[in-house]
C-alpha cells in the first residue's frame, strides 16, 4: 500500500455553518456567501453540516435546496450527513434525488456514522429519540448506502436487509447524475487500534466514492489516504475511490494571534469546549485551524493538497464570514496551486 494515489487538480469547497443562525448570523448571509462562491469562480463546491438534536442547526437538505436555487455552478454537499443512520433510506433517497434534479445534477453526498451514545448525553438522546441503537450505526450506514444506490439506478427494487425491506419499489424522479457520489466521513483518533482503523478505511474503500475527514495532521492525512486507496486497489475500485475531502477551519488576519483568538471564540461558542485547553486539544486545534496572514493560510491549504487532498473545504471561523470569504478569494486562493507537488 505504498503507491501514491492518482494525482488530480484540487478543487476548493466552502463550508457554510448552518448552526450560526442560532448565534445571530442570519440565513441571508449564508445564502449570499453561497452566491459569492458560485460567481467568483474561485470555489468549486458549497457544503453544509448536519445533525438532528445533538448539534441543533438548519436542516441540511432544506438549506442545500435553498442554495441550489441561488447558485448555478458549484457542487452541493454535506460535511457530513451525521443523521444518515437515523434517516429512513427510501425517504432520504427521494429527498436527495429531488435535490439533484433541482440543482441540475450538482450533488455530492457524504455520510457518516454520527455520534455514538458514549460520545455524550446529547448523542445518546438523539439516538434514543430516533429509535436507533448506537451499536447499529455502522450496519445502518452500510445498508443505507446500498439502498440509495439501487433506488437511484434501478426500477422494481427488492431489498432484504436487517433494518429495511423493499419489494418491487421504483423511485421517481431519479437523480440527474448517472452516479451520485457517496463518500464516507471517518476520522479515527491517531492512537486508535490499527484493526479499528483498518475496518473503517476498508469500509470507505469497498462502499464509497471517497473519504472525508477533519482535524487530521498533514502527514497523517497523506498516510491515511494512501491506506484507503491501497485497499481500493485490493477491491479493484481504484478508479471509483477518487475523492478526499478535508474540513479546514480558517481565519484570515494579518495578526496571527488575533486570528487565533477570533477562531477560538467562534469554535468555543460552536462546540462549547471551554477556553481552558489542554496540550492535546491545543495540538488538535492547531491541526484543524488555518489562521493568520493570507500567505500562512494558503501554505496550510497547499500542504493538504500536496498530501493528496482533492477538495479542501474551508469554513470561516468568524462573526464576519462574508468578509473572510471575500478576502480569501482576493488574497488567499490566488496563492494556492491546485496541482499537487510531485
Amino acid at each position: 500500500m505504498s503507491a501514491s494515489p492518482v494525482r488530480q487538480l484540487a478543487q476548493i469547497g466552502l463550508s457554510l455553518s448552518n448552526r450560526t443562525v442560532l448565534f445571530g448570523i442570519p440565513t441571508s448571509v449564508l445564502l449570499e456567501c453561497a452566491e459569492i462562491a458560485d460567481t467568483s469562480g474561485a470555489f468549486d463546491s458549497v457544503w453544509v453540516g448536519d445533525n438532528l438534536l445533538s448539534k441543533p442547526r438548519l436542516e441540511a437538505i432544506v438549506l442545500l435546496s435553498a442554495i441550489a436555487a441561488r447558485t448555478e455552478r458549484v457542487r452541493l454537499g454535506t460535511v457530513c450527513l451525521a443523521s444518515f443512520p437515523m434517516r429512513q433510506p427510501l425517504i432520504l433517497a427521494l429527498q436527495w434525488a429531488s435535490l439533484d434534479v433541482l440543482s441540475g445534477g450538482r450533488t455530492h453526498l457524504v455520510v457518516c456514522n454520527g455520534g455514538a451514545a458514549s460520545s455524550g448525553p446529547k448523542f445518546a438522546a438523539e439516538l434514543a429519540a430516533t429509535g436507533v441503537a448506537s451499536t447499529e450505526r455502522v450496519a445502518r450506514v452500510e445498508e443505507g448506502i446500498a439502498i440509495l444506490r439501487k433506488l437511484w439506478t434501478e426500477d422494481d427494487v427488492t431489498f432484504e436487509g436487517r433494518f429495511y425491506q423493499l419489494k418491487n419499489v421504483t423511485l421517481e424522479p431519479k437523480p440527474i447524475q448517472p452516479h451520485v457520489p457517496i463518500d464516507i466521513a471517518i476520522n479515527p483518533a491517531l492512537d486508535a487500534a490499527p484493526d479499528l482503523i483498518e475496518r473503517g478505511f476498508r469500509r470507505v474503500a469497498s462502499l464509497a466514492d471517497g473519504w472525508q475527514t477533519d482535524g487530521t495532521p498533514v502527514e497523517a492525512f497523506r498516510t491515511r489516504w494512501e491506506q484507503i486507496t491501497g485497499y481500493a486497489r485490493e477491491y479493484g475500485r481504484e478508479q471509483e475511490v477518487r475523492h478526499s475531502t478535508l474540513h479546514l477551519m480558517v481565519n484570515i488576519n494579518d495578526d496571527p494571534d488575533a486570528a487565533w483568538e477570533e477562531a477560538m471564540a467562534y469554535l468555543d461558542r460552536y462546540y462549547n469546549f471551554g477556553r481552558n485547553i489542554d496540550p492535546v486539544l491545543r495540538q488538535k486545534l492547531e491541526d484543524w485551524i488555518a489562521h493568520g496572514t493570507p500567505e500562512r493560510v494558503a501554505t496550510k491549504i497547499q500542504s493538504y493538497i500536496d498530501a493528496g487532498c482533492t477538495t479542501p473545504i474551508l469554513r470561516f471561523c468568524s462573526s464576519d464570514p462574508k468578509g473572510q470569504l471575500l478576502r480569501c478569494i482576493r488574497d488567499v486562493l490566488p496563492l494556492v496551486r491546485r496541482e499537487p507537488a510531485l
